[in-house]
């Protein structure tokens, strides 16, 4: 079936169901429903890509913890460039000028800002406020792995140095150096649309599916690796139960009735699908390289 044909029919069960109808509604309806069949199709269209994503051979490669350090050395980054992506959205749905006026969606902003409240602020396992990204370093200093690097990356980009240069001084792969530069440059050039976008198919949609690969390795990970645990199952439970939907509605919200922006939503949330596919391809080709260890079993 048709865009028009779905519109034709919703505009006829509509006008029906209702004895005096009323325009405004109606349009408001009709405006819902060309969103929502778009997002359809740019589901269908990215459906492969989603599925290669999840059938990665990396989620059972993570099988012991010098493979899960080596791994977290290199996720972190992508851990820490995900909030640029909300801090972009935020800054956009919400009014952060002065003299302060009221959003033009109040919706929209609420869903952004509960990203931000959990993203930035949540409860970790001990029940003190954290940041997810610092829950993740803890989760690293618990089992060992490097953290200098990613440390010392923060500091001097705290300090206002450019991130490629540090990223280049620092000796980070190129993996997750590209991957990095992908995310910052959505998050700081591209359109609204193209950042919801980017945002809702590269990280909400299918990080809590992602995780749920990783976890089923570390199914007693709340004795081994406690934070690392903590981490995986809070993002399934919040990017599943409520940052997913939330960022779906927001991304259906802001491309609306409008052609091109739904041209530009796919061809960012392919650009953020792919790109997450070659930095697992790339961390899969180096956890193979590294020495053989004693390996746990998904059953």
């Amino acid at each position: 079936m048709t865009i028009n044909d779905r519109l034709h029919q919703e505009t006829r069960r509509t006008t029906n169901s209702q004895q005096t109808p009323f325009r405004p509604t109606l349009l408001v309806k009709r405006g819902q429903l060309f969103g929502r069949v778009h997002f359809e199709q740019l589901e269908k269209r990215i459906a492969p890509l989603r599925r290669a994503l999840l059938h990665h051979p990396v989620y059972d490669t993570v099988d012991s913890l010098d493979r899960l350090r080596d791994f977290m050395q290199i996720h972190v980054f992508a851990v820490w460039d995900f909030m640029s992506l909300v801090k972009r959205l935020q800054s956009e749905v919400t009014v952060q000028r002065l003299p302060w006026m009221p959003p033009a969606s109040a919706q929209i902003a609420r869903f952004a800002n509960e990203v931000v409240l959990g993203e930035e602020s949540d409860l970790g396992p001990d029940e003190k406020l954290t940041s997810h990204f610092e829950l993740y370093l803890r989760a690293m200093d618990e089992i060992g792995a490097d953290t200098q690097v990613v440390r010392s990356f923060m500091q001097k980009v705290g300090r206002g140095e450019q991130w490629p240069i540090v990223l280049k001084e620092l000796g980070v792969p190129h993996s997750i150096t590209d991957f990095v530069e992908g995310t910052l440059n959505c998050a700081i050039h591209g359109s609204v649309v193209e950042v919801a976008a980017y945002f809702f198919f590269g990280r909400e949609d299918i990080i809590p599916d992602m995780f749920k690969r990783l976890l089923k390795l570390w199914d007693h990970g709340a004795v081994e690796v406690p934070y690392f645990a903590y981490y995986l199952k809070r993002h399934i439970e919040l990017d599943g139960d409520s940052h997913g939907p939330w960022a779906r509605e927001m991304l259906i919200t802001l491309a609306g009735q409008d052609e091109s922006s739904w041209k530009q939503a796919t061809c960012a949330a392919e650009l953020a699908i792919t790109s997450r596919i070659k930095l697992w391809d790339s961390v899969q080709a180096h956890l193979n390289k590294a020495p053989m260890v004693q390996r746990r079993s998904s059953k």
